[in-house]
């Protein structure tokens, strides 16, 4: 039987790594050891090698259930290129394709087929492999299998029957995003007994994390986005049209910015994605259409133009930033419209009353956390259940907050909601407070109103601020049937009657400019990305993976070539010991990583 040390000699022979990360270890002997395996594991923690390491140290086929054909070939793409005999069968395949890999399973030579979820569900394959001799079934994305996922897709349900029809064969389900009620019933649907079932945790430390109200998106994310002007990355829109118009925007500012969603031709969308993965300092403007089939770990930052649907959701897109484990940034923009679209999106969906209450729930979550009045990391693990201190590096950490007795300002704002009926908006409520005399204002006779007024010695941006953080709270509901309108809670009552108070947030601050944050700064300047030789690389790396038609990070990856650049290794023995160079790339491009290193000095 392979023994753990088997896995990790592979580990650093194929794929040039000297350790596990955290967690892996753990489940690959639980794998090894014949069990039936649950992981629960962050972006970028490595989920991907706990299944490629038992398919090279054991006999027999390694079946991925995959749900994108963009990820299937990049990860097969990224495996060829570590001399790991690999393949997928998916409708891009050209006849040429699926031959050799079928023949290449009747030989017994190929250790690892990716497919999709409904490939594998054809009695025909799933018959095929079954007489080929299937030793683990992998599945990815496993929170698809659960209605309580944020992601459900009836295909991945029928994975169950798919198993058994392979002959009870080992399962191992892995996903980045699954709560304990998703756990569970990924469990009940996939095993037939209880797997042994890891969660090592949902924090990212290396991602900083900002959220900020919409005011101007574009000149905001113009301001984010100035800080990664040689970096690759992706801004999320919530529908087609944003896109399109954000991306021009950003073209039009000095941006390469190119849009992303399902409404463009296949050739465009593949042509752009392919741009993406190939060359440094691009900006993918996409809907959520873009991200789940990217494999490409030197993802420097996120942004949403727009709120995500949940905090679920959430927590899945900024996590394809960083997955190589290197410093990345987010930004999240979010505004009442976007609240508010959400909230009639559950509401009009045709999902039983039981899923509309885990989304309501979600999203409530994720209002909690945009605003939040402490540390976001905190904030944010603690809805997945776990306790962190403050990290440090979110916004509120590096600006802080300053909370005051909000009980007045809210009770004007509860007041002015039931004095007009709780008919009306947030724009009506703000005028009302600040005494603007709108025409609509006039014509309601609300300038006539005790509370026209009151909200003078605020502008009308921190009103709008306070009303969310009052929505925030659950004072009050919208609803979303009578075109926003504010309706006060029955603990929104119990505030505007004097039987409880409220503390709310003032704005949050800039980050303070210390002396530890300049020295920060200037050491950035001065490190490996600054660097000559790291430019060469990543020359090379593009020449590279245009040649080959091949991600760039399937080439090297950030990680490795910084680890070139701070090492310099001028010899293919000292180049082999660098962070993921294993055997088949010291051979493929060991001589031209060394020709570029003494061209650079």
């Amino acid at each position: 039987m392979p023994t753990i040390d088997d896995a990790l000699r592979v580990l650093s022979t194929t794929f040039g790594y000297s350790a596990f990360r955290p967690g892996q270890e753990d489940v690959v002997r639980a794998v090894l050891d014949g069990e039936d395996v649950l992981a629960v594991m962050p972006t970028g923690a490595g989920k991907s090698l706990c299944y490629q390491l038992p398919a090279l140290v054991r006999e027999g086929l390694t079946i991925v259930v995959s749900p994108l054909i963009a990820l299937m070939r990049d990860q097969v793409a990224a495996l060829r290129n570590n001399g790991v005999a690999a393949g997928a069968l998916n409708s891009a395949n050209d006849e040429e394709e699926a031959s050799r890999v079928r023949a290449a399973m009747r030989e017994g030579t190929l250790k690892l087929l990716y497919v999709s979820p409904e490939r594998l569900s054809s009695e025909s394959l799933a018959d095929f492999l079954a007489r080929r001799g299937v030793s683990l079934l992998a599945i990815d994305e496993a929170h698809c299998v659960s209605q309580w996922g944020h992601d459900f897709r009836p295909e991945y349900a029928r994975l169950g029957e798919v198993r058994r029809r392979l002959g009870d064969v080992q399962t191992m389900a892995l996903t980045a995003t699954a709560d304990g009620a998703t756990r569970e019933d990924i469990a009940q649907r996939l095993f037939p007994r209880a797997p042994r079932t890891f969660v090592q945790g949902f924090d990212r430390p290396n991602l900083r994390l900002a959220m900020s109200p919409k005011t101007d998106a574009p000149r905001q994310l113009s301001a984010f986005l100035g800080r990664h002007r040689e970096e690759s990355g992706i801004v999320y829109c919530a529908t087609r049209n944003a896109v399109e118009k954000l991306a021009e925007k950003l073209g039009d500012l000095g941006y390469r910015a190119l849009p992303y969603h399902a409404g463009l031709e296949q050739a465009v969308r593949q042509a752009n994605q392919d741009t993406f993965l190939q060359e440094d300092g691009v900006v993918m403007v996409a809907t959520v259409a873009f991200g789940m089939g990217v494999d490409k770990p030197d993802v420097r930052f996120v942004a949403h133009a727009a709120m995500p649907k949940t905090i679920e959701a959430y927590y899945q897109e900024i996590g394809r930033a960083g997955r190589d484990g290197a410093p990345a940034d987010t930004l999240t923009l979010y505004g009442l419209d976007d609240m508010r679209l959400r909230r009639q999106q559950i509401a009009e969906s045709q999902a039983p009353e039981e899923v509309k209450r885990i989304e309501y729930r979600r999203f409530d979550a994720l209002v909690a956390l945009c605003e939040a009045p402490r540390c976001r990391r905190q904030t944010l693990l603690a809805y997945f259940g776990e306790t962190s201190e403050p990290c440090g590096h979110c916004d509120l950490c590096e600006g802080g907050v300053t909370l005051f007795d909000a009980t007045r300002e809210t009770q004007m704002i509860l007041s002015a909601i039931a004095r007009t009926g709780e008919r009306f908006g947030s724009e009506h409520i703000v005028s009302i407070l600040v005494g603007d005399e709108t025409e609509q204002v006039r014509r309601l006779g609300h300038d006539t109103l005790r509370t026209f007024g009151v909200g003078r010695d605020k502008a009308k941006n921190e009103w709008r601020g306070l009303i969310r953080q009052v929505y925030a709270g659950g004072l009050v509901e919208n609803d979303i049937t009578g075109y926003g309108a504010w309706r006060i809670t029955e603990r929104g009552d119990a505030v505007l009657r004097g039987r409880e108070t409220v503390t709310l947030r003032a704005d949050v601050h800039a980050p303070k400019d210390t002396k530890k944050a300049r020295r920060a700064a200037a050491l950035a300047d001065s490190g490996p990305s600054s660097d000559p030789l790291l430019k060469a690389l990543r020359a090379l790396r593009t020449r590279l993976a245009k040649d080959e038609g091949v991600p760039a990070y399937v080439v090297f990856t950030d990680r490795t070539m910084i680890d070139i650049v701070e090492r310099r290794p001028d010899d293919l023995g000292a180049l082999g010991a660098c962070h993921g160079v294993g055997k088949a790339k010291l051979e493929r491009y060991g001589e031209e990583i060394l020709a570029t290193i003494r061209e650079a000095g």
